[in-house]
C-alpha cells in the first residue's frame, strides 16, 4: 500500500537586517554568518500564495488550506505534473493566479518553482532550475549572482510598483535545519502581509504573458495552437495528429514535450528559418532542437538496411532526442511500419531515453581531459562503442592533443563570420575565400570562383598537414559545399568544429545595407534558399552562433551540453 507523503510547512523566511518590509510579527536575521563567502542567487520575490507540491498533493502554506477558486489552475497543473515528482519530494514555488497586493500582466506561468526538497534537503539553486524545466514550471527571475556581497545586495534597484523584493540563497544545496541561515529575503515598505483580504473578495487573475503558452506545452497541458503560433512568430501551422499523446507515452515533457510539438507544427516550413527565427523565443538550443527534428523525422519513414540500422540510429540518437523524432515521424504519417520498426530496433537499443549515452560520457569525463581532448574523444567514441569500459582506451590515441584543429564557418553573408573569427584565440591561420578574391582584384568577383576555391583548399591542406589550427572562412551553405573541407581534414585526422550562425533573415538584410561590401540582394536570397545548416555529428563538435555574435549553443561537448 502506498503510503501519503509527508506534508511539511513552508518555514518562515527572516527578513535581511536592511528589509524595509518587516514588521513586528516577523522574522528578522541578524546573523548572515551562513552566507558570508558563499556563491549566493538572488531571486524576484513574487506575491503570491506559497504553494507546495508533492508526488500525491499539494496545499498552501497552511497544511490544511481549503478549496479556493484561485487554486483551481494549480491543482489542474499538479495533475499534469505529479508523476514527475519523485516520491518524497516536494516542489515549493508561487501560486500566482489571484491578484494580491500587486498586480502582474506578463507572467510566464500562474506557478512559479523557487526551491525543490528531497526530504529534507534542499536542492541546489542549478539543479532546482533543471528539474522545475524537466517538470515544465518557471523559476522566478535572476537578479544577481555571485559571492554574497551585502554592498551589492544594498544597491540593488527594484521597480517598487511592479516588484515586491528579492530572496537570497545560497546557491548550493542545503539541510532543513540550515534554512535560516542559508535563505533571507529583502520586501518593500509597506507590502500586506496577510492573505485574507484577497481571498473573501472576488478573484482577479493575473496577466500572462506570450510565453505562458510554450510553458503550458512544458507542463503537460494541451497545446494552444493559436497562442504558440503567436508566441514564436510564425502565422499558420500543420496538423499536429496525435503527436501530443505520443509525447505523454513516452513521458516527455519540459522542453523535449515543447520541441516536439513544434516541430509537428512547423514542419513544412524551411529548416533554416526555424532555426534562426526561433532562437529569440526559445534559445538556441531549443530553437536548432526543433528545427533538427523537423530535418530528422522524415529519415524514419523510408526503408533502411537492417545492418545497418543501429548505427544510423545511434548517429540519429545523437542529433536528436529519438524517442521524440519517432513520435513527430508516427504522427506524420500515422501507420507507417519503417516508423514502427524503427522505434522497435531503437528501443532495443536502448536508445530512445531522454540522455542515452550519458553513461558513456561520464566515464570519459572522469578522465579529466583538456577540452579539445575530450570532445574529441567524445566524437570518436559515441558511433564506435557501447559500454563505458570500452571508453577509456579510446582516449589515448588523441590524450597529448597534438592534432590539427579544423573550425568552419558555416552561414549567409553578414551572419557575423568575420567578427566572430577575431575574436577567436589561438589560431594559426585564417583560410578566406572573400580574401583570396581580393588579392586577385575584387572580392566582389565571383568570375573565378573555382580557381579561387581550389587554391583555398590547398593552403588547408597544407596548413592542417603542419599540425596547425585553421580557420575556413566561406559560406559553406550545404552539405555539397562543406564537403572538400571535410574530406581534407579527414585525411589531415584533424580535429573539425562546425561554426553554425543562426541569423534571421530580417537581420541579415539590415547587416547587409551598412556593411562595406554588401551582397546584392538577388545573391544573399540565393544564399538563403541554399542554406541547409549541418546537424549535430556532421563534426565533431558544433558551435551555434546567433545574432548576439557569441556562442550560443553548443552540441558535440563532452563537458558542457546537456544530454
Amino acid at each position: 500500500m502506498r503510503v501519503a507523503s509527508l506534508r511539511v510547512h513552508y518555514p518562515r523566511t527572516p527578513h535581511l537586517p536592511w528589509s524595509p518590509g518587516a514588521t513586528a510579527d516577523d522574522v528578522r536575521t541578524t546573523d548572515l554568518s551562513g552566507l558570508a563567502g558563499r556563491e549566493v542567487v538572488v531571486t524576484e520575490k513574487l506575491d503570491g500564495e506559497n504553494t507546495t507540491l508533492y508526488r500525491d498533493g499539494l496545499h498552501a502554506r497552511s497544511l490544511d488550506s481549503a478549496h479556493h477558486p484561485s487554486r483551481a489552475w494549480v491543482k489542474s497543473l499538479h495533475g499534469s505534473v505529479a508523476s514527475a515528482i519523485p516520491e518524497g519530494w516536494r516542489v515549493c514555488g508561487e501560486n500566482m493566479n489571484a491578484r494580491h497586493s500587486l498586480g502582474y500582466d506578463d507572467l510566464d506561468s500562474w506557478f512559479y518553482a523557487f526551491s525543490v526538497w528531497a526530504g529534507e534537503r534542499c536542492l541546489s539553486w542549478d539543479a532546482t532550475v533543471r528539474f522545475a524545466a524537466g517538470l515544465g514550471v518557471p523559476v522566478p527571475k535572476v537578479l544577481w549572482r555571485g559571492v554574497f556581497d551585502e554592498r551589492a545586495l544594498r544597491k540593488l534597484r527594484l521597480d517598487l510598483g511592479r516588484q515586491e523584493g528579492y530572496v537570497v540563497r545560497v546557491a548550493d544545496s542545503f539541510q532543513a535545519e540550515d534554512f535560516r541561515h542559508c535563505m533571507a529575503k529583502w520586501v518593500r515598505t509597506g507590502h500586506v502581509q496577510t492573505d485574507q483580504h484577497w481571498m473573501l473578495g472576488p478573484v482577479v487573475a493575473n496577466g500572462r504573458g506570450p510565453s505562458a503558452s510554450l510553458w503550458d506545452v512544458r507542463a503537460g497541458i494541451a497545446p494552444d495552437v493559436p497562442s504558440l503560433l503567436s508566441a514564436i512568430g510564425f502565422s499558420s501551422a500543420d496538423d499536429l495528429g496525435d503527436v501530443v499523446e505520443r509525447l505523454d507515452l513516452l513521458g516527455r515533457r519540459g522542453d523535449a514535450r515543447l520541441a516536439g510539438v513544434l516541430a509537428m507544427a512547423l514542419r513544412g516550413q524551411p529548416r533554416r528559418r526555424i532555426a534562426a527565427e526561433l532562437v529569440a523565443p526559445l534559445g538556441m538550443r531549443l530553437a536548432r532542437q526543433v528545427a533538427d527534428l523537423t530535418g530528422l523525422y522524415g529519415r524514419l519513414l523510408t526503408p533502411f538496411p537492417d545492418d545497418e540500422r543501429r548505427l544510423g540510429l545511434t548517429r540519429l540518437a545523437l542529433a536528436a532526442d529519438l524517442g521524440v523524432l519517432h513520435a513527430v515521424a508516427a504522427a506524420a504519417q500515422p501507420g507507417n511500419q519503417q516508423v514502427e520498426w524503427s522505434a522497435m530496433h531503437a528501443e532495443e537499443a536502448g536508445l530512445l531515453g531522454e540522455r542515452p549515452f550519458e553513461r558513456l560520457k561520464w566515464a570519459l569525463r572522469r578522465e579529466g581531459l583538456d577540452e579539445d581532448v575530450a570532445d574529441r574523444c567524445w566524437a570518436e567514441a559515441r558511433c564506435r562503442i557501447s559500454t563505458p569500459s570500452e571508453a577509456v582506451p579510446l582516449t589515448w590515441r588523441w590524450r597529448s592533443g597534438d592534432f590539427p584543429r579544423l573550425i568552419a564557418m558555416i552561414g549567409p553573408s553578414g551572419s557575423g563570420k568575420s567578427q566572430f573569427i577575431k575574436s577567436l584565440r589561438g589560431i594559426d591561420e585564417v583560410v578566406s575565400l572573400d580574401d583570396l578574391r581580393e588579392a586577385r582584384g575584387s572580392r566582389e568577383d565571383q568570375s573565378a570562383n573555382a580557381a579561387v576555391f581550389h587554391l583555398a583548399v590547398r593552403r588547408l591542406d597544407r596548413a592542417l598537414g603542419a599540425g596547425r589550427t585553421v580557420v575556413w572562412d566561406a559560406t559553406s551553405l550545404n552539405r555539397r559545399h562543406r564537403a572538400m573541407a571535410q574530406t581534407v581534414a579527414a585525411r589531415r585526422d584533424a580535429f573539425v568544429t562546425n561554426v553554425v550562425f543562426l541569423v534571421p533573415e530580417e537581420e541579415l538584410l539590415r547587416r547587409n545595407g551598412i556593411r562595406p561590401h554588401p551582397v546584392p540582394l538577388d545573391v544573399l536570397s540565393a544564399q538563403l534558399g541554399r542554406f541547409s545548416p549541418p546537424y549535430p555529428g556532421e563534426a565533431h563538435r558544433t558551435w551555434y552562433v546567433g545574432r548576439s555574435g557569441r556562442v550560443e549553443d553548443v552540441a558535440g561537448a563532452l563537458g558542457r551540453e546537456e544530454g
